[in-house]
């Protein structure tokens, strides 16, 4: 006998982050399978998410991700926690520990500047996070400072990791008045955007300088190796350890927030605007 049933992924069930979680919204939906009559079902494993937040490119078969614990539920529940990255609600009760984006977005941009470059694109995944949200605006406040216009189409998003012959990074290769330069929200979305200029027929950093983040071992085995902003990956998980300490022994304190120091680490894919 033929029996239907729902097979998902915890990640697709609703919520007001984007991605589902184990929290309010989960429950309700089990509630409504069980006042539905549906007796067969199952979630999916909650291994880590891949780029976009996919959870069919998980890079653990055996890890889970973190991104399913429900922040309402550990606040609701009075649990002690520390985020790393930026508070979206009850900032005031959350611990957090940070890089400053904006600052490190505005750098980035003013650096591509200074080399002479005008026609800055800034590609990101997804712009409702906030650490992409957060580089974008840094990047426009640099376009700002000197004066040079926004412009909407280069700036964009690719929520998730582009195929061979990406439509939005072809397009963006490709339009009138290409940019020469593009600020990157990430070394992964910079190794894609790099296999695209390869395939037109563009040279890093000749024809396009490039820049990206988070100085992983990615940016350094590319041809040419990034211009990456190192966010001290290590500094960060070292500051939420010693939050937690810090709030274990002193239930009272405040709920801190730390700001992590960035750099910038040059490489071969930036030069000067012209340089063929």
């Amino acid at each position: 006998m033929r029996k239907t049933g729902i097979l998902m992924p915890v990640s697709s069930l609703p919520s007001r982050t984007g991605v589902g979680e184990m929290g309010a919204e989960a429950y309700h939906f089990l509630t409504l399978l069980k006042e539905s009559g549906i007796k067969i079902w199952q979630i999916l494993p909650m291994n880590p998410v891949g780029y976009g937040n996919s959870p069919y490119q998980p890079y653990s078969s055996c890890a889970g991700d973190e991104l399913y614990i429900s922040l309402d539920t550990l606040y609701e529940e009075g649990l002690l926690y520390v985020l790393i990255g930026k508070a979206y609600r009850n900032v005031n009760q959350t611990i957090y520990v940070d890089n400053d984006n904006v600052l490190a977005g505005r750098e980035t941009a003013a650096y591509l500047l200074s080399l002479g470059h005008e026609r800055i694109a800034y590609l990101s995944g997804d712009h409702s996070l906030l650490f992409n949200n957060d580089r974008k605006m840094g990047y426009m406040l640099a376009l700002t400072e000197h004066q040079i216009p926004f412009r909407p189409e280069l700036c964009v998003e690719a929520p998730a990791i582009p195929e061979d012959q990406n439509q939005v990074l072809t397009a963006l290769l490709t339009m009138q008045d290409r940019p020469t330069a593009v600020l990157v929200s990430d070394d992964i979305l910079a190794v894609a955007l790099e296999k695209a200029c390869i395939g037109l027929g563009l040279s890093i950093p000749g024809d396009i300088s490039i820049i990206s983040f988070n100085n992983s071992l990615l940016s350094r085995f590319t041809t040419p190796p990034l211009t990456s902003v190192d966010v001290n990956s290590i500094q960060l998980g070292i500051e939420a350890a010693a939050q937690m300490i810090s709030h274990v022994e002193n239930p009272e304190l405040v709920a801190t927030k730390i700001i992590v120091p960035h750099h910038m680490v040059e490489r071969g894919s930036c030069a000067r605007a012209g340089r063929a």
